[in-house]
């Protein structure tokens, strides 16, 4: 059996694909390359599971993405409190390359926008900035579950048009919020920036984060839990950029952009999302991959504010007798949970035997959980397999709140 999660996303490319606004950046030769019709979508829950439609395995430089993890770095090398008296994390409501600082302490507003990333990036514990970035791509190896480099040419090219960037770190050391000279920390930062990545590795990052800094494959605590928390609280303010209240209020998942056209998104306790489009906005975020993120929250129900009990493992007891497999369901079952119950039948199906799932313990289900679960069944019976459903309070009969106000877009299994 597969997933039906990857058919759902592709859907939804198709319906973003329209979309043909923006700009490709220019800044950079490197960037202002890529092909526009790039366009690709990787969901990592953090039970382990990857889905992706698109380009998924296209490469392309992580950029301001970066930004983040270089942020839990430095606040691991040197503790909230120190990286706190450097740089503050109130949202600017520029654009990621003004000159944002505070009046009275000249420290930059946030480190998601450059100013601030310049004074984070300085702060990471190295000998010079091969070091500082060499340390940065490790840790996103670790995260990504596979080892990163950085792209040569797009790391020239940073340098090349990063006239900018060393006028805001001259101003940092003048003001005495920059931990390195200026060039050397520009060219630390330009290297951090070109790290090459796929949508799928930006994906598993973002699970990494999504499961408090744990990977969710390896069980390895890659992150501090305090530390990623705090990362993410300043990604659902700032990761946006000028755009960031907006975002906030319609998609609700903490973020992050880059300007070669991918975000992350980071809705802990439940999934990491990648999206890449190269094409940008005024804000300098990918159109489409705001609209996809748009359309992902809405389907699926992952808007942050919308506040659910997550209850315990969707799974109460799985067993197999007489050629009858039993998958005992409870809780408050929610996406995430109903991926994970969907991934474990594809896994544990034996061929011919029957299907029992039993809600019976179930104590409640949202509209997303219950399409994908309509749907993982749907695709069993159609292989062939026979499903048992106990269902006592009629939670998979019920209509979703869509389905009664006649929407028309269907998330799970979308043709």
């Amino acid at each position: 059996m597969r997933s039906p999660v990857p058919e759902y996303l592709a859907s939804v490319l198709r319906d973003c694909r329209q979309l043909d606004g923006g700009t490709v950046t220019e800044g950079n030769p490197e960037l202002a390359s890529a092909d526009p019709d790039t366009f690709a979508v990787a969901l990592a829950t953090v039970g382990g599971s990857l889905h992706g439609a698109g380009d998924t395995d296209v490469a392309f430089s992580i950029q301001s993405i970066a930004k983040a993890v270089a942020y839990a770095l430095a606040i691991e090398d040197n503790g909230i409190e120190t990286v706190l008296e450097a740089v503050d994390v109130e949202p600017s409501g520029d654009s990621f390359n003004e000159i944002s600082l505070e009046a009275t302490t000249g420290r930059p507003r946030n480190p998601l926008i450059n100013a601030g990333a310049l004074a984070v990036h300085s702060m990471i514990r190295g000998h010079g900035s091969e070091e500082r970035a060499g340390r940065m791509t490790d840790l996103l190896s670790r995260m990504a579950g596979r080892e990163l480099s950085v792209d040569r040419a797009v790391y020239e090219a940073e340098l090349e048009s990063d006239d900018r960037n060393t006028a805001i770190a001259h101003l940092l050391k003048s003001v005495g919020h920059l931990g390195a000279e200026p060039a050397d920390v520009v060219d630390g930062y330009a290297r951090q920036c070109a790290v090459t990545v796929t949508c799928n590795d930006l994906a598993r990052i973002a699970a990494v984060m999504a499961n408090g800094g744990k990977d969710p494959n390896t069980g390895e605590q890659v992150l501090d839990p305090a530390v990623d928390r705090h990362v993410l609280a300043v990604m659902a303010t700032c990761g946006m950029y000028d755009g960031s209240g907006s975002w906030l209020a319609t998609v609700g998942i903490p973020a992050k952009s880059g300007v070669a056209g991918a975000i992350i998104g980071v809705l802990p306790g439940q999934v990491g999302i990648a999206v890449v489009s190269p094409k940008l906005n005024e804000h300098g975020n990918s159109v489409r991959g705001v609209a996809v993120f748009e359309r992902l929250s809405r389907d699926l129900g992952l808007h942050m504010m919308h506040v659910a009990p997550s209850g315990e493992s969707a799974i109460r007891s799985m067993t197999e007798a007489e050629d009858v497999t039993t998958v005992e369901l409870q809780g408050d079952l929610r996406f995430a949970g109903a991926e994970a119950v969907t991934a474990r039948l594809i896994g544990s199906v034996s061929e011919g035997n029957c299907t029992r799932v039993d809600f019976s313990e179930v104590r409640a289900i949202d509209g997303a959980a219950r399409r994908l679960l309509r749907e993982a069944l749907r695709v069993l019976e159609n292989e062939g397999h026979q499903v048992v459903v106990e269902d006592p309070d009629g939670f998979m009969t019920s209509p979703d709140r869509s389905e009664a106000a006649g929407e028309n877009h269907v998330p799970v299994g979308q043709r």
